[in-house]
């Protein structure tokens, strides 16, 4: 597409800084949060992972689009970001497995988007101020008048988009990690033994679903609001909390229904949204980060080993909150100190701040996934449950 076709768009943030671009994707205006993500691949996996919800993602990677979408790589049914900033898009893509292009793709779903600004520069802005509301247009190209509904648009602290995005019934899924895409060395077949794994949808990655499956789990996906009752009901072998967007402590129901999960004593793995839901229920508290964490090489450790992480959070567990007496600190992000897993310290209960089915990322944390299920399999058969 030369310029001279382009279409102008407007992005405003909160504090009235302004950058002018083109359009790409939907035209219209569409209002979010916004963040940066450094990862140099899996801009797709971005795009439709539901933790973005109510975001708008700066790509710091100086081209997007020239691999194209297909409906393998989806997170979800669709994207699910407010809009895209990149600094240059590739509107003719190479790539033996695209059947789109990613303007195309996002024109589709109504997902606006915007080019041909300087991402650095902006990336720069929100880590010094911090992310805030943003607001992408080609239809409000006065930059006062748009300006006007970023900042009537509501913070993201507080705000729970749980809703927006679980799954509105339950369903199964059964299927593992395709074997082109497989990065485990070793067989992951768990000697014939099946595990019904429990996963509440805060807004799950169908990756993580992959990785369960893969490891042996029947998962059995409910909605968010699901109560405690109806979840023991299915006498799962485990429970799993999945990631999902906006402020943790505003999901209150899902808060009380780990706290009431937490007494059958059953093993629980949760991720992302998932941890800070578990961290609540134990009687932790959350803040927001700055900016938060969104990439693909984010280091995570405590002793001896250090896991290189994807991840995308907004909030994080407040240390000095945590119950000590029954819960310790399992890992660290390395770059900010900041809590990156727990642990109960008598239970088969845990959870990590990242994402360890890396999707995209790194393998370091696949593990994690294994661990679940030797907890449930200690649990099982009687043993202590407790995870190393």
């Amino acid at each position: 597409m030369s310029l001279t076709d382009a279409i102008p768009a407007l992005l405003v943030l909160a504090d009235g800084t302004t950058y002018r671009g083109w359009s790409f994707g939907a035209t219209g205006t569409t209002i979010g949060e916004v963040v940066f993500n450094t990862g140099m691949t899996g801009y797709q996996e971005v795009l439709t992972d539901p933790s973005y919800c109510g975001q708008i993602v700066i790509f710091t990677y100086p081209e997007l689009g020239n691999t194209g979408v297909n409906p393998e790589d989806e997170e979800s049914e669709r994207p699910q970001v407010r809009g895209a900033i990149a600094r240059n898009i590739c509107h003719q893509p190479s790539n033996w497995r695209s059947t789109q292009s990613l303007p195309d793709y996002l024109k589709q779903h109504q997902i606006p988007g915007i080019y041909g600004i300087d991402t650095r520069a902006l990336t720069r802005k929100i880590r010094m101020f911090g992310a805030m509301n943003g607001g992408i247009s080609t239809t409000i190209l006065d930059e006062a008048e748009l300006l006007e509904q970023v900042q009537a648009a509501p913070s993201m602290a507080g705000l729970n988009l749980v809703r927006e995005v679980t799954t509105p019934k339950v369903y199964q899924w059964s299927d593992p990690t395709i074997p082109t895409w497989e990065f485990n060395s070793q067989p992951i077949a768990n000697l014939g033994e099946s595990f019904t794994v429990v996963a509440v949808d805060f807004g799950v990655k169908r990756n993580i679903l992959r990785r369960l499956a893969s490891y042996g789990c029947k998962v059995i996906v409910v909605p968010a609001d699901t109560p405690p009752e109806e979840i023991l009901n299915y006498n799962p072998d485990g429970i799993f909390l999945s990631n999902g967007p906006g402020d943790p402590a505003a999901v209150t129901e899902g808060i009380e229904t780990t706290k009431a999960l937490l007494q059958s004593q059953k093993p629980i793995f949760g991720i992302c949204m998932g941890h800070q839901i578990l961290g609540h229920a134990l009687g932790a508290e959350t803040f927001k980060l700055k900016f938060g964490h969104r990439g693909l090489n984010q280091p995570a450790g405590l002793q001896q080993r250090i896991e290189i992480t994807s991840q995308n959070h907004s909030f994080a567990i407040d240390p000095d909150s945590l119950p000590t007496a029954v819960v310790e600190i399992s890992h660290l992000n390395l770059n900010d100190r900041t809590v990156a897993g727990v642990r109960h310290k008598s239970l088969p209960i845990f959870s990590v701040q990242y994402h360890p089915e890396a999707s995209p990322g790194p393998h370091d944390a696949d593990y994690l996934f294994e661990e679940f299920v030797q907890a449930m399999r200690a649990a099982r058969h009687g043993a202590t449950a407790k995870v190393s």
